[in-house]
C-alpha cells in the first residue's frame, strides 16, 4: 500500500530535522570536573581555610553547566538534548562530595582515633558521611534546574534553592555559604536581621550576578539593569548596615556593666584525660590560682568535662571535691549520674558555683553529638557500643534554663550555657536566649578528638555567629583549642591556639537587648523554601530559550 503524500511530507519533515546535539563523553567529563571544582572552591571558602573569597564564585560552575546542559545557553546550529534529572543530581552529588570531603576531612581523623574503628572503617563511614553532606549540593542543583527549566531566572532561582536546602536538610555538623565570612565583622552583623542564612543569601546573590554579567556579555545580550541593581543593592546593604550597626553596639558596649572573665585551656588528649583524670584536675586547679593570682574574677569557667569524675544527684558543696581553694565563682564542665526510673544514666552537665563553692544551679547538654556521646540506634541495637567502645552513652539534658548568679552591687550576670557542639546551632541557641534571656553566653567544648585540624577553628568560626545574631558577648573555653572570646558583633578578643596550655581573661559587657533574629529566626530559609516550590512545582512561566537574568 503506497503512503499518501501528506505522510511522505511528514516523513521528510522528520528526516529534515536536526537530531539533538548530545553532549561527547569528554564534554560530559569537563562539566563534572567543573562541578567539582566549584566544590572545592566552597571548601576554600568555608571556615576552615576561610578564603571567603572564593565563596562569591564557587557555585558559578554549576550556573553555567546546568545552563549548557539544559539548552539555555544555545549556540547557533547546535540544538541540545536537556540533561536528565539523574545527570543533574550527579553533578550536584559531585560538587558536595568534593567539597565536604576537603571541608571535612578531620571526620576521618575523628572516627579514627576516638570512635575506635580501623582506617579501613573510618574512610567508609567518612564517605558515606561525605556523600550525605554532599546530598544538600545535590539538591540544590536538582531545584534550580527545575526553576531554570520553567523559566525562572537565575539569581532568585538559585538563593531560593540554596536557602531552602541550608534551612530544611538535615545535617550533623551545620554549613552556611556565609561561614568563611567569620573573619569580616562588616559582613555579619546581617545575622542579627535573619541569620546566617540571610548573608548565604547575598553571597550566592553575588554568584549569580557575576554568572549573569558573563552570561549577558559573552551572548550579547541586553543587560538586565534590575537583576544585577538588586544585587548590588543587596551588598551595599549589607555593608551599610554592618557599619552602622558595630558603632551602634560599640555604644552600648561603652556604657554597659562589664565582668571580668576568665579561663584556662589544660591542652589534654582526649585518652591522655581518661588515663590521667587526676592530671586534668590538677592543672585547672594550678592554672586557675596562678590566673587568680593575677585578675579579680567575676567568673572562671573551666571547659566541657574538666572534671572527669561523676558526681552524685543533688550534691551541693563542691568547694573540697571540685575547686579546691578557688576563689572565684566558677562555671565547670563535669559529669552528673542520675537515677531515672530505675536506672542510672549519665549526663554531660555544666556547674556553676559561688564564691564558696557552692553549687548554684546546673544544666545538662540537650543536644548530644552522635557517636561522640551516642551512638544513632545504640539503644535498639547494644552490640553498637561494643563495636565502639569509646563512644559515650549519655541522656539528654530536658530544659535550656539559664545560670544565674548574683553579683553584689553589680549586674546579675544571667548565662546560657552551650555545651559542644550547641553553639553552632543557631535554632537551639536562639531558643535558650528567646527563655533565658541572658547577658553572657558561654560555651564548654572538648575538641581534642580532632586534633590539630581545621575542626577547632571551624567550630570557633560558627560560634561567633551566635554572638553576632544576639549581641551577646561570648565565652569559649575548651580542653585543647580553641579558647577564645568573642564580642558582641564578632570581633575575637583573644584566644589560646590548639595545642597550647594557657589561661586568658577580659573584660566582657553584659548586653541584653533583643534582636529582629530572636523573634522571627530563619525568615530568609522559610520565605525561600516557599518561592522555590512555587518555581519548581507549582507556578510555571513561559520557558525562554535565552533569559539575560
Amino acid at each position: 500500500m503506497s503512503s499518501s503524500p501528506k505522510s511522505k511530507t511528514s516523513s521528510a519533515s522528520a528526516a529534515d530535522e536536526p537530531a539533538p546535539r548530545r553532549w561527547s563523553a569528554g564534554w560530559r567529563w569537563a562539566h563534572l570536573l567543573l562541578c567539582g571544582a566549584g566544590g572545592f572552591a566552597q571548601c576554600l571558602g568555608f571556615a576552615g581555610f576561610s578564603l571567603w573569597p572564593f565563596a562569591l564564585f564557587c557555585f558559578l560552575p554549576m550556573m553555567w553547566v546546568l545552563d549548557r546542559e539544559l539548552g539555555l545557553w544555545p549556540r547557533e546550529g547546535e540544538p541540545v538534548d536537556p540533561a536528565s534529572t539523574k545527570r543533574v543530581l550527579a553533578l550536584g552529588l559531585f560538587h558536595g562530595f568534593v567539597g565536604y570531603t576537603g571541608g571535612y576531612y578531620w571526620l576521618y581523623t575523628f572516627l579514627e582515633t576516638f570512635s575506635g574503628f580501623g582506617p579501613l572503617p573510618s574512610v567508609g563511614f567518612a564517605s558515606i558521611f561525605w556523600l550525605y553532606q554532599g546530598g544538600q549540593q545535590m539538591l540544590i542543583y536538582w531545584l534550580y534546574a527545575r526553576a531554570r527549566r520553567r523559566g525562572w531566572a537565575v539569581t532568585p532561582a538559585a538563593v531560593a534553592a540554596l536557602l531552602a536546602l541550608e534551612l530544611v536538610y538535615p545535617v550533623l555538623f551545620p554549613a552556611y555559604l556565609a561561614s568563611g565570612f567569620h573573619e569580616v565583622p562588616l559582613f555579619l552583623q546581617v545575622a542579627d536581621l535573619g541569620g546566617p542564612m540571610l548573608l548565604s543569601g547575598v553571597v550566592m546573590g553575588v554568584n549569580a550576578g557575576v554568572y549573569v554579567a558573563l552570561r549577558t556579555w559573552k551572548l550579547g545580550l541586553p543587560w538586565p539593569k534590575k537583576t544585577l541593581a538588586a544585587i548590588a543593592f543587596a551588598v551595599l546593604f549589607t555593608l551599610g548596615y554592618g557599619a552602622w550597626r558595630i558603632a551602634e553596639v560599640d555604644g552600648r558596649v561603652a556604657e554597659a556593666s562589664m565582668a571580668t572573665v576568665g579561663t584556662v585551656q589544660v591542652d589534654m588528649g582526649i585518652f591522655a584525660k581518661r588515663e590521667e583524670p587526676y592530671e586534668g584536675h590538677r592543672r585547672h586547679l594550678s592554672q586557675s590560682r596562678r590566673l587568680e593570682a593575677r585578675e579579680d574574677l567575676d567568673l572562671l569557667v573551666w571547659p566541657e568535662s574538666a572534671y572527669t569524675f561523676f558526681l552524685p544527684d543533688g550534691m551541693t558543696d563542691v568547694s573540697r571535691r571540685v575547686l579546691q581553694g578557688i576563689d572565684a565563682p566558677t562555671l565547670f564542665g563535669g559529669l552528673a549520674r542520675r537515677e531515672v526510673d530505675g536506672d542510672w544514666r549519665h549526663y554531660n552537665t555544666a556547674y556553676l558555683t559561688d564564691t564558696d563553692g557552692q553549687v548554684l544551679a546546673t544544666y545538662d547538654k540537650t543536644y548530644l553529638l552522635a557517636f561522640g556521646e551516642y551512638l544513632p540506634f545504640g539503644e535498639t541495637f547494644p552490640i553498637l557500643y561494643e563495636w565502639s567502645p569509646n563512644s559515650g552513652h549519655f541522656t539528654p539534658g530536658d530544659h535550656v534554663r539559664p545560670l544565674i548568679l548574683e553579683r553584689p552591687e553589680d549586674e546579675t550576670l544571667r548565662i546560657s550555657t552551650l555545651i559542644c557542639y550547641e553553639d553552632v546551632l543557631p535554632g537551639f541557641t536562639r531558643a535558650a536566649v528567646r527563655e533565658a534571656e541572658p547577658n553572657l553566653l558561654v560555651n564548654i567544648t572538648n575538641d581534642a578528638w580532632f586534633g590539630d585540624t581545621h575542626e577547632p577553628w571551624i567550630h570557633l568560626a560558627l560560634a561567633k555567629f551566635r554572638a553576632v545574631e544576639h549581641h551577646r558577648a561570648l565565652v569559649r573555653s575548651t580542653n585543647s583549642g580553641v579558647t577564645a572570646f568573642v564580642d558582641p558583633v564578632g570581633r575575637t578578643l583573644g584566644t589560646i591556639d590548639v595545642g597550647e596550655r594557657d589561661e586568658l581573661s577580659a573584660e566582657l559587657p553584659l548586653l541584653d537587648s533583643p534582636t529582629l533574629y530572636q523573634w522571627v529566626g530563619d525568615w530568609p530559609g522559610y520565605l525561600s523554601l516557599i518561592l522555590i516550590v512555587l518555581m519548581a512545582f507549582v507556578r510555571r512561566r513561559e520557558p525562554e530559550a535565552v533569559s539575560a537574568s
